[in-house]
């Protein structure tokens, strides 16, 4: 018995070619799946049903149908008509994107039928989600409207309220899935240009499905603004346009701009050129914003601080060289100071694209 259990192991282990990485499979849907995607195929028992390639036993009906299906033959059936805008989730995604993809393709199987498809491809959404108070910090329930006609996502205070509080213009419009930063597993924070500074708002929706839709949704409607502004540029060059989750975010101390004023902790997020800064993370707005342009323009950053500069809390400082000015920073430890350094460099090595010369230029003339 425990030979003709290895022998099924052998075939499982050929039939995934060269798929050297996953050890489970779903025995149902004939697909090879990570342990972490198995668990959510778990969700959906009625229509996948996971084993594990090495631990568990496997009937040689089981073994034959993995054979004859596979994971290419699955992605030919179930993702026949993904939109070009939909967004993919990795295994670095969070949670639910990952779980909402898979129940998408097999529960759900929307990219099986266009029409499947119309929550978010529709080019107009109406809404309700819950949104983050600006002043009291409660989650209230808002409507929220999205018009690729209009180019705006705009939200309402009141249900029956005529005009929106705010109107938030396509081509900057930003989605990002925070659930741990904002302390649900659906928290989306959305971000939006306003006299060319950043604003954030907050929501989440209790079903899974919704919340996902209107993040697909805003990417939908972004994907056809770009279509438009770039009328020749590849599909390739505008999908990583759509949305964008920031370079990184954290807590560190900061000093002001003579330097002479103590340090003060404040939470730090860069999104692509712009490091903002909040004195809570979950600020509507920027207590101020440093633009990051590249080494060719004169931006540098640099490890330790100054040696004419009073000591911080944290001692893992880093100076950030721009044309104009320095900023010092400090972080609580030299981990955080490394990944800091790293992420600034990303953007430093990156040439300047014309946009971006615009943004400095804003940034420079700001009162």
């Amino acid at each position: 018995s425990s030979q003709q259990t290895n022998k099924r192991t052998d075939k499982l282990n050929m039939a995934q070619t060269t798929k050297a990485g996953p050890e489970w499979a779903s025995y149902t849907l004939g697909v090879f799946v990570c342990q972490s995607c198995s668990g959510l195929h778990r969700n959906i028992a009625r229509i996948s049903k996971v084993k594990s390639i090495l631990l568990d036993p496997w009937s040689s009906s089981e073994v034959e149908f993995m054979d004859s299906v596979g994971n290419d033959a699955s992605k030919a059936k179930y993702e026949r008509l993904v939109p070009a805008f939909y967004y993919r989730p990795s295994h670095t995604d969070c949670t639910l994107l990952r779980d909402q993809w898979i129940r998408a393709k097999y529960e759900r199987e929307e990219f099986t039928s266009v029409e499947r498809q119309e929550p978010y491809s529709a080019g107009y959404r109406e809404g309700f989600l819950w949104k983050r108070g600006r002043d009291n910090g409660q989650y209230l329930s808002r409507r929220f409207i999205l018009s690729e006609r209009e180019g705006v996502l705009k939200y309402f205070n009141k249900h029956d309220a005529r005009e929106p509080k705010a109107m938030m213009k396509i081509g900057s419009l930003n989605a990002t899935f925070q659930p741990s930063k904002i302390g649900t597993p659906h928290g989306l924070q959305i971000t939006y240009l306003k006299d060319n500074s950043t604003r954030n708002i907050f929501v989440y929706h209790e079903e899974g499905k919704e919340i996902v839709d209107w993040f697909n949704a805003i990417r939908a409607a972004r994907f056809h603004y770009l279509q438009v502004a770039f009328p020749v540029a590849a599909v390739s060059e505008l999908l990583p346009k759509l949305t964008r989750n920031f370079i990184r975010e954290g807590y560190m101390e900061k000093t002001g701009p003579k330097q002479t004023e103590g340090f003060k902790k404040r939470w730090f997020t860069l999104d692509d050129r712009r490091l903002m800064y909040f004195k809570d993370l979950l600020d509507a707005y920027a207590r101020g914003e440093v633009f990051i342009g590249s080494k060719e323009s004169g931006y540098t950053a640099l490890p330790g601080l100054p040696p004419n500069i009073q000591s911080s809390h944290w001692q893992f400082g880093i100076t950030i060289v721009t044309p104009d000015r320095n900023f010092l920073f400090a972080c609580e430890t030299e981990r955080d100071q490394k990944h800091w350094i790293t992420a600034f460099e990303t953007v430093i090595n990156r040439p300047m694209l014309p946009q971006d010369y615009a943004v400095e230029a804003f940034f420079k003339h700001k009162p």
